[in-house]
């Protein structure tokens, strides 16, 4: 309760801000405009400013151009200049666009993933100079007999290699087994440390892409991820060497997701590989704890839905393959939940769009009595691009429910503080 207090004070705070900050106009160049010893050049849609006083140079971001600067260019200036800035953005997903006249665009191509094609529009719409901004299946007939000849001088396969830019099945950020890049600091928990720090080092890498796969025409992906979780004790009340902090439990995660995504609805099934190992300094200093080895191997299966842009529901169970015999897994488990986005924020002197957001994830292990697992996200994530792409979070978090590592199925509750990094 105390993080969901903390949080809404943050949210109406910003609010606040944001407000101020969307209402102001937008300078030409930020912070420059008080600088008599500046020069500024234009060299076509180039903006470099050169700053006597600290002989440094700057190039200014795109949405940073002036809302009338493109309004004299060509068609084609603007066509060029929009398919730039997706290629950058969204390379791997093939976007194409298309202006009949400055100021129009049309945009085909799309992916079947609604999530990542509403990301696409509100960039293209956040551009300077663009008053009208329309979707169609099929490019011109000009466009097409363009295409036609492209393709046979450089031929292609149905998909891509690396597609870094997104994920099509978006990461649970509630989960406290998530792949991600985050620290954290903990108070309250009874089982692992009244004080310590959590840290994650963990990322999902995207291998390929496959385009209008199935029935359905939606895009399947096959992805590596792997992630490694320590706990630290700050405060242990053995420490004979005088350490200040010793390693209490530390996880390993192997895994193998394919992901599917149409419209909505996404899709993962994964296979994974989890371990977990008890820290050396906490063994030599409990040395009455006989240490075991929970280690297992299961399948995943998930279903995600995008009922808007800023509410998702996600949910679905898993199955145990195989267990360590030191501590044997019941089979089943069911993992559920939702995350909501609310005040998206544009701020446009960084770029960057912000968001706060509430998530809760519920789990239930057949090898804990089928007790419900609760964990309590809620705070701030900024992004380059809208719901798409890696973001930064700053959260507070509370869990109620299953411990870690081989004291899984010991309750415990903390609260905690965290930074994260990740899709």
């Amino acid at each position: 309760m105390k993080a969901l207090i903390l949080f809404i004070f943050f949210a109406s705070c910003h609010a606040q801000q944001g407000s101020k900050e969307s209402a102001s106009p937008l300078p030409l160049f930020h912070g420059i405009e008080n600088e008599v010893n500046s020069d500024v050049t234009f060299d076509e849609d180039i903006l470099l400013i050169a700053d006597r006083r600290t002989s440094s140079l700057r190039m200014t971001r795109p949405d940073q151009v002036p809302d009338n600067r493109l309004d004299d260019e060509t068609a084609s200036y603007q066509e060029g200049y929009i398919q730039a800035l997706i290629d950058e953005n969204y390379f791997e997903l093939l976007v194409r666009v298309y202006v009949p006249k400055p100021g129009v665009v049309y945009i085909y191509n799309l992916p079947k993933d609604d999530r990542i094609r509403k990301s696409i529009i509100a960039f293209v719409q956040d551009l300077p100079g663009i008053t009208e901004v329309h979707v169609v299946d099929e490019p011109p007939p000009d466009v097409v007999a363009k295409t036609e000849q492209l393709k046979e001088v450089r031929p292609h396969i149905k998909g891509v290699w690396f597609p870094e830019t997104t994920v099509l099945f978006p990461p649970i950020i509630a989960n406290p087994h998530e792949p991600v890049y985050s620290v954290a600091y903990r108070w309250g928990d009874a089982v692992i440390a009244n004080n310590q720090i959590a840290v994650s080092l963990g990322d999902v890498f995207p291998l390929f892409r496959w385009f209008e796969v199935g029935r359905w025409k939606g895009d399947l992906q096959i992805d590596i991820a792997a992630c490694m979780w320590a706990d630290f004790n700050m405060h242990p009340k053995i420490h004979p060497n005088d350490e200040w902090a010793e390693l209490v439990n530390t996880d390993y995660l192997l895994s193998i997701p394919f992901s599917y995504a149409v419209d909505a609805w996404a899709f993962r099934f994964r296979i994974y590989h989890i371990s977990s190992h008890l820290g050396d300094e906490f063994m030599v200093n409990n040395p009455n704890i006989l240490r075991l080895n929970p280690s297992f191997e299961a399948i995943e299966i998930l279903g995600s839905y995008q009922a808007t842009l800023a509410f998702r529901l996600y949910g679905g169970p898993g199955f145990i393959i195989n267990s360590d015999p030191s501590y044997p897994m019941k089979q089943f488990y069911v993992e559920y939940g939702f995350e909501w986005r609310f005040m998206v924020l544009r701020h446009h002197y960084h770029s960057l769009y912000g968001a706060p957001f509430l998530a809760i994830d519920m789990q239930q292990w057949q090898v804990a009595g089928w007790t419900p697992s609760l964990t309590i996200m809620a705070g701030y994530e900024w992004s380059k691009l809208l719901n798409a792409g890696r973001k930064v979070r700053l959260f507070f978090e509370y869990h109620n429910g299953y411990s870690e590592g081989q004291f899984f199925t010991n309750r415990t509750d903390y609260i905690a503080i965290r930074v994260s990094w990740g899709f």
